[in-house]
């Protein structure tokens, strides 16, 4: 495979990013985030959750956040549907795309959403035929598939079970994520290749998490497979309720910033991105989680 010379980049920072703050983000904020991502150029944003509050109270504000943007042509508004429940809920706010996730490893999703795999397949598969009926895109969120919190390391083979499960009830994308960030490049190859036995390349995603600061090497070892598409999150936003130590996802600055160092095209302009995460680490005061970021903006004090 040669490497893509195109990315498309779906910022997971409005929703996956914001929703392990402890402190309240109001609606205002996330919809300016949300305004200030599509401006720099993104052209997939996931936005919201519509989740119980009583398990995220940072996503209760779902409704207000998806009535509150400035829709704009040619972007992508996806939101996070956990049950029947939340995506009929969702469907009031007109999302272009509903995400579903199960874990590929059996701990984990006993941990996360008090079931087994094939329980929550189960339990996905009215809402991922309730999508499709209504003519919203479906995207799967794979997680845990190199390793977990409680069992350690996890086979590609169970990655590939995963897969072929959301193959099964008709999820049209699936990303593949490195949850708890202690994937290395060759594992993730391996987690991709198990997906690659069930989904076509234009039909997955990476998705890294940079707790050992892996991420780029991960996302660098997937482009040499061809993948070309990426879940990264501004200013390095976010984590995991259900996995202790866990840190952000990779920050979209530092992808973009190594993209466009190899001449791959991303249509995102990197200044006014770095404005999108100094506007939201100027909120929750602190310093963007991105070493591209700090760096460019060191240099324009400079």
């Amino acid at each position: 495979m040669s490497i893509p010379s195109r990315v498309k980049l779906v910022d997971v920072g409005p929703r996956d990013g914001l929703q392990n703050e402890k402190q309240p983000v109001p609606a205002a904020i996330k919809i300016e985030l949300v305004h200030r991502l599509q401006d720099a150029g993104l052209t997939e944003i996931e936005v919201t959750s519509f989740v119980s509050p009583k398990w995220v109270p940072q996503m209760a504000d779902n409704a207000e956040v998806m009535a509150g943007i400035r829709r704009k042509a040619g972007v992508r508004y996806s939101v996070l549907t956990p049950n029947l429940q939340g995506f009929e809920a969702a469907l009031k706010s007109r999302p272009d795309e509903v995400v579903v996730f199960a874990s590929a490893s059996e701990a984990f999703s006993q941990k996360n959403i008090n079931c087994s795999i094939a329980e929550s397949i189960e339990r996905f598969a009215p809402v991922v035929q309730a999508a499709r009926a209504a003519g919203i895109y479906v995207r799967g969120a794979m997680s845990c598939v190199v390793g977990c919190p409680y069992e350690g390391e996890v086979a590609p083979e169970r990655v590939a079970y995963l897969a072929s499960l959301m193959k099964g009830i008709g999820v049209q994308h699936v990303g593949v994520a490195d949850t708890i960030g202690v994937g290395t490049p060759r594992k993730m190859q391996r987690a991709m290749e198990a997906t690659l036995q069930h989904y076509e390349l234009n039909d997955i995603s990476g998705h890294f998490h940079d707790t050992y600061g892996q991420a780029l090497a991960n996302t660098l070892a997937c482009l040499e497979l061809g993948v070309w598409q990426f879940d990264t999150s501004v200013a390095g936003l976010g984590g995991c309720p259900y996995a202790k130590g866990a840190t952000g996802n990779v920050a979209t600055e530092d992808v973009v910033y190594m993209l466009h160092g190899m001449g791959i095209e991303t249509g995102i302009d990197l200044d006014k991105l770095v404005d999108a995460g100094q506007f939201i680490s100027d909120f929750l005061a602190r310093q963007p989680n991105s070493r591209a970021a700090k760096a460019l903006l060191n240099k324009r004090q400079s």
